[in-house]
């Protein structure tokens, strides 16, 4: 225990050096645009080019001359235009180049340094992709995840710098040429490249690719590399390790060090929402109060005393999700959650992972970096909360994980999720600028009723975000090709990481909506015409429950584990959902977070009404997944058993 508390001195005497954060200068934007332009005039290459900070502002967009305005969103499996994203060939390349920078940000840390093609591996239906009967990648879905449709990200008007985290306008991309940018030790942005117009992944991880986007963002990134220790492929997971890029340095057909300090043949070029023509801009510094990100000490009202914790703030040092009561007009008294014990519960979560062992940071024996956020069982968002240098991506999905395994577990008299799925308009096909097609959403509800059988949906099952994606994914038992799908996804013949089922079908026409930069609406993602009028007629609706609130998955929702579902007794009244550092470590920290904050009758779902209580066709899915002796400066081999 003494060691513990060793650990948790040292985290607190680091914590000034993480808010010391340098960010990018605009000359030093220049600079790296000017070092893939070129790259790619070295290769007679015409490329898009974007560079944000770590917070997600979008520092510059260059577009060289001749540069294509699109691309084409494919998978290389030959699946048809008319299925989710797959063959979209009429969105705005900066849009494209946006998304890769923004993902070798936000995957990334001190402790790891992940590209796109990091993510291209760890998102396909099998780990590693071409190696059948084997489950699907860690952070399968997570592409979906900081959405433009968000309630919880940033989206300020026009293109102004502001806090972050800031959206993007495609999710996450596993398209190699997204790479981060570093000084030192610390993350500083990152930058993306487009220049073969094709918007893809890597379908082959046995070869080595020269890839031109991923050529090009290696030239911009020099100079701005991460330390060798932290690249991807020193890190393993499940016994795998990770891809980094498939070229360095030797495969350079331009001497980075001798570009000019800005870059020509091309001119910075206006993305409405995210960047305003004319000139790069400098970067917000990760820390500071403009950035939207701080350490709770250093805000106005501290909450978690005893912690090094960071939260989001407003720009004025003001905490934007602070420890709340659920909402007391529209909840009974036992429905809800009192501020002091939503304060309990991220507190016990924090201190867990601090005293976690890491699954995906170097060097070894580092403790678990995470953000950990608190729903009620409407959807509102009671606290977010981390530690100092989780990885930003895990802000918005610890969120979307939390929402989803509330949603899913809910049976609120009239409300169920089945009742969400199937209501009016939502059981309708649609269409949305003539080429994004989908039949409903309501298949999906009826889909799950045939398939677990009896009142699925809306018979009080506690539902985990891990046990949801283990039933949305495109073999069931997840990744045994022998079997068909599950009932949340879509079939084999016509899925691909664009193409996944339900997550992306409810939020395919607000992504599309948000093409234009325009802002989402209050309500967030999947919001339907009744909310907003910019969207199609039929689009898919999820009911507000409270007035002004989110809808009830508003920042879409996730298929990978570290949600689990809060109960007061029998009741549900909340969920955890957890992100950061390695998928069984997300799960232990809320799951024990939880069990170690219980009091006046809180805690994880009754064993016997979670979803790996129930066999479906010959097989149960997981509630959770805890590690086997998991804590750093302890022998504890089980710790979730018993809770």
């Amino acid at each position: 225990m003494m060691r513990f508390f060793a650990g948790l001195l040292l985290a607190f005497l680091l914590l000034p050096q993480t808010a010391r954060a340098q960010n990018l200068t605009a000359a030093q934007v220049d600079l790296i645009i000017s070092r893939a332009v070129q790259e790619a005039q070295a290769r007679g290459q015409l490329a898009t080019i974007a560079v944000v900070d770590r917070l997600g502002n979008v520092l510059g967009v260059y577009r060289m001359t001749g540069a294509g305005g699109t691309f084409q969103i494919t998978s290389g499996r030959g699946i048809p235009q008319g299925n989710g994203l797959e063959q979209i060939n009429i969105i705005d390349s900066a849009l494209a180049a946006i998304a890769k920078a923004v993902t070798g940000a936000y995957l990334s840390s001190g402790g790891n340094a992940f590209t796109t093609r990091t993510a291209s591996q760890i998102v396909q239906e099998h780990f590693n992709v071409g190696e059948t009967n084997q489950p699907g990648g860690p952070l399968y879905g997570v592409q979906f995840s900081q959405l433009p449709c968000s309630d919880l990200l940033r989206a300020n008007a026009g293109a102004a710098l502001g806090q972050g985290p800031r959206r993007s306008p495609l999710g996450l991309s596993a398209d190699p040429g997204g790479v981060p940018l570093y000084a030192g030790q610390s993350v500083i942005g990152g930058i993306g490249v487009i220049a073969d117009g094709i918007y893809g992944l890597d379908l082959n991880i046995t070869d080595y690719d020269r890839n031109v986007d991923e050529l090009i963002a290696l030239a911009g990134q020099s100079g701005f590399e991460p330390p060798e220790e932290i690249k991807a492929y020193r890190i393993a997971v499940d016994g795998r390790l990770l891809r980094y890029m498939d070229v360095d340095q030797r495969d350079l057909a331009s001497n980075p060090g001798g570009a000019p300090a800005a870059p020509g043949g091309g001119a910075f070029v206006n993305v409405a929402g995210y960047f305003t023509a004319g000139a790069s801009r400098a970067g917000q510094a990760y820390g500071a109060t403009a950035s939207g990100i701080q350490s709770d000490a250093s805000t106005n009202a501290p909450q978690y005393a005893g912690l090094p914790a960071f939260v989001l703030t407003d720009g004025a040092d003001n905490n934007r999700f602070p420890p709340t009561a659920s909402a007391a007009a529209t909840l009974a008294a036992g429905d809800r959650l009192t501020a002091a014990e939503v304060r309990q519960i991220v507190q016990q979560a924090l201190t867990v992972a601090y005293r976690a062992r890491a699954q995906i940071r170097r060097p070894l024996g580092s403790f678990a970096e995470v953000t950990v956020s608190i729903v009620d069982n409407e959807a509102n968002i009671l606290a977010i909360a981390r530690t100092g240098d989780a990885p930003i991506f895990g802000i918005d999905v610890s969120l979307q994980k939390a929402r989803t395994a509330a949603f899913f577990s809910s049976n609120l008299a009239g409300n169920t999720p089945f009742d969400n799925l199937t209501a009016a308009p939502n059981g309708n096909a649609y269409s949305v600028a003539g080429v994004f097609n989908l039949p409903g959403v309501a298949r999906y509800a009826t889909s799950a009723r045939n398939f677990i059988g009896g009142n699925a949906l809306a018979d009080g099952t506690a539902f985990s975000a891990r046990g949801f994606g283990n039933l949305h994914r495109p073999f069931y038992p997840d990744g045994i090709v022998s079997y068909a799908e599950g009932p949340f996804s879509t079939p084999y013949r016509v899925w691909s990481p664009f193409n996944v089922g339900l997550q992306l079908d409810l939020v395919l026409a607000d992504i599309v909506a948000r093409l234009d930069g325009s802002l989402p609406s209050v309500a967030g993602c999947v919001a339907g015409n009744a909310v907003d009028g910019t969207l199609t007629a039929n689009a898919p609706t999820l009911p507000r429950l409270t007035a002004g609130g989110p809808t009830r998955l508003a920042n879409g929702a996730q298929i990978f584990a570290g949600g689990v579902s809060i109960y007061r007794g029998n009741v549900l009244v909340g969920a955890i959902g957890v992100s950061g550092d390695g998928i069984d470590q997300d799960d232990m920290i809320g799951f024990l977070g939880l069990a170690n904050g219980a009091s006046n009758g809180l805690g994880n779902a009754p064993d016997g009404i979670r979803i790996e209580r129930q066999v479906i066709r010959g097989v149960a899915p997981r509630y959770v997944s805890c590690p086997f002796k998991p804590f750093n400066y302890s022998n504890i081999q089980l710790p979730c058993r018993g809770r």
